[in-house]
């Protein structure tokens, strides 16, 4: 073979390598062949959990009525300050476990003399949802069929009505005993019936709230048959200045045998606690839903 033809056959035979090279080089980048890389999958953002809000616990205050020095009131073998108090802390005690997300606060856990606008004020001050002061009922010594009387009754910050002041009397000749009472009262005088004037224009803002609650105790102790006295209105000035539903209620005759056997004993105090704790969620269900 010449010379020439060698040249010629080995420049075909690499031009026919270059010319395959090159193909498969251009075919392995055509789209069809061209193997996508894998997609790589993005966690989805996690969503920030908020945190439940924390519910404010609702407050109730609860009143021992009297104490220390003002306790003259008595039956035939207990006094009304000592009866009050253990049904106070009974209550106390019940709602704490029985009722939900809620804080006690006592005006007295013991047998001291607490005046009362330091009552209410205390109550005030701790921005209370409600406030509940425990008292007996007790009819004069000298009233004809004095231990007859019995039943339960509630009252509510009012005015009252004519004829209707014996309570608020009772009630409210403590004030007397307090130092600087005319400056804490502005001016009030449980012996002058125009005082009256100026315990009602202490205007409660939650007087239809205070009806509502001492409404359901009423209905509750009506339950268990105790004699029903109702709901009533008086210038009662441990109530005068709530800024919260308030009532006072009595839980019974101290001047009536049975009535005062029944509020002392353990299960009578334990009717009377639970009572109250039911009236407390029914206000609160009722409240709710409203």
């Amino acid at each position: 073979m010449s010379e020439n033809i060698k040249n010629k056959t080995a420049f075909r035979t690499a031009f026919t390598v270059l010319f395959l090279l090159s193909s498969s080089y251009i075919y392995a980048q055509t789209p069809q062949q061209v193997q996508s890389a894998p997609q790589i999958q993005t966690a989805p953002a996690v969503q920030q959990v908020k945190p439940a809000p924390v519910l404010k616990p609702m407050i109730i205050v609860i009143d021992a009525g009297h104490g220390g020095k003002d306790g003259s009131t008595r039956g035939l073998f207990s006094k009304e300050k000592d009866v009050a108090l253990d049904v106070a802390m009974l209550l106390g005690q019940t709602i704490e476990k029985e009722i939900e997300n809620t804080k006690v606060i006592y005006t007295r856990t013991e047998d001291v003399f607490i005046p009362l606008y330091e009552r209410i004020d205390i109550a005030n001050k701790a921005h209370a949802d409600l406030f509940i002061s425990i008292h007996c009922n007790s009819m004069p010594g000298n009233m004809r069929g004095r231990t007859e009387t019995t039943g339960v009754e509630t009252f509510v910050s009012g005015s009252g009505r004519l004829g209707e002041q014996d309570v608020a009397v009772r009630e409210n000749a403590v004030i007397l005993l307090e130092k600087d009472y005319k400056e804490n009262y502005d001016g009030y005088n449980p012996n002058d019936p125009e005082s009256f004037i100026i315990l009602s224009l202490m205007k409660n803002a939650y007087r239809r709230q205070s009806i509502k609650l001492a409404t359901l105790i009423q209905q509750q102790y009506v339950k268990v048959g105790r004699v029903n006295r109702g709901v009533k209105e008086q210038s009662l000035a441990v109530l005068a200045r709530a800024g919260m539903p308030a009532v006072l209620t009595e839980i019974g005759f101290i001047s009536n045998p049975e009535e005062e056997e029944y509020i002392n004993s353990l299960s009578g105090r334990q009717e009377i606690v639970q009572n109250i704790k039911n009236a407390i969620q029914e206000y609160t269900k009722q409240l709710i839903a409203n």
